[in-house]
């Protein structure tokens, strides 16, 4: 905390947002204040933890939170013209008033996306008690993304050694665990993602059996066939539109397909139509959509599982890291366009 100590009244560099967005979130949509000052003590008799902000999850379905429209996030969720976004982060408690938290804890959950927060519902937090393995993982492998991956193939998918599995957005913050995840039950693992680097990342650094460049391919289907000659056991969705329509075509009889995310669909006016519906009856097929939201049951299991193959380095986890909470912006808007080279994250201090 350096020379500030509780009880100060220090100035809180914050993120705001300007006001609702149609499309596209853009940069200009957010801006930095430094105007906002904030007493490092949380209010006497409160519940609440005040913490000071290490670093920042951006994740897709923050766009949802931009939106003044009806979308699948309940507006009490929605982001308040004029204040503070906040997400995912890992954060240490300077001053509680909760039970279960004293100053010094280190803690993942949502904050705000400032240099320090009152957390009014520390019940949400997560305290983080592994500290030999580096605190970002707790924004993305250790974090919602671990979960979100873990019930994907473990939970939803019922994914199985010997399984053919194919991941889209495969580079991702989730992509990247739940193709590894199946490659540690002895499945046939292929991702896509769009550019040749992220699969050269697939390939080479995360051991995926094969990956493609879905922006290079004319044909899905053709690409999928190529791949997956004898069909998909379990699709792992998280791109919807053509990719989900070739994929249909693909699977084989009783496949399954775990939904949480189709990113494609996320800011086109209209959603784009799929044409090989059929094939769900044709082929039996199970459909399930998820997100981390039901599954936080499984966190212990994830622990339990990854942190040994974290220390063992038969799991990697690749992070794209930008310093300064200035940088926040730039960051969570270009994670939109695919600017992003594994889990984006934003730095803003050190323990």
């Amino acid at each position: 905390m350096g020379k500030n100590k509780v009880g100060d009244e220090v100035q809180n560099k914050q993120i705001i947002f300007r006001d609702y967005v149609i499309g596209y979130p853009r940069e200009t949509d957010l801006y930095i204040s430094t105007t906002s000052t904030i007493k490092l003590q949380v209010p006497q008799g409160s519940k609440t933890v005040l913490v000071k902000n290490m670093f920042l999850s951006c994740d897709p379905t923050m766009q949802f939170l931009m939106r003044k429209d009806e979308s699948p996030l309940s507006r009490s969720y929605k982001y308040i013209p004029g204040s503070p976004i906040n997400g995912f982060g890992v954060a240490k408690i300077l001053d509680s008033g909760h039970p279960s938290f004293i100053a010094g804890d280190l803690v993942w959950g949502t904050t705000g996306w400032e240099e320090y927060s009152l957390i009014l519902n520390p019940d949400k937090l997560y305290k983080i008690h592994h500290t030999d393995v580096s605190l970002s993982y707790y924004t993305g492998i250790l974090g919602m993304p671990g979960i979100t991956a873990y019930a994907g193939i473990f939970e939803v998918g019922s994914v199985k050694k010997g399984d053919c599995v194919f991941i889209s957005a495969a580079s991702g913050a989730v992509g990247q665990l739940a193709g590894q995840f199946a490659k540690l039950l002895g499945c046939y693992v292929v991702g896509s993602a769009g550019s040749q680097e992220k699969v050269d990342l697939l390939k080479n650094k995360l051991g995926f059996d094969d990956a493609f460049n879905y922006k290079e391919e004319l044909d899905l289907d053709a690409a999928l066939k190529r791949y997956f000659p004898e069909g998909i056991d379990f699709y792992f969705e998280q791109v919807g539109g053509k990719m989900l329509d070739a994929v249909l075509l693909n699977m084989k009889v009783h496949g399954r397909i775990a939904i949480c995310g189709m990113i494609s669909q996320y800011n086109i006016p209209h959603p784009e139509a799929l044409e090989n519906l059929l094939h769900i009856a044709f082929k039996r097929l199970t459909i399930k959509g998820f997100t981390y939201r039901d599954h936080h049951h499984l966190y212990p299991n994830l622990l339990e599982t990854v942190l040994p193959y974290i220390r063992e380095n038969k799991v990697v986890y690749v992070e794209d890291i930008v310093e300064g909470l200035e940088k926040g912006p730039e960051a969570l808007v270009g994670l939109f366009s695919g600017r992003n080279f594994g889990k984006q994250i934003v730095k803003v201090a050190s323990v």
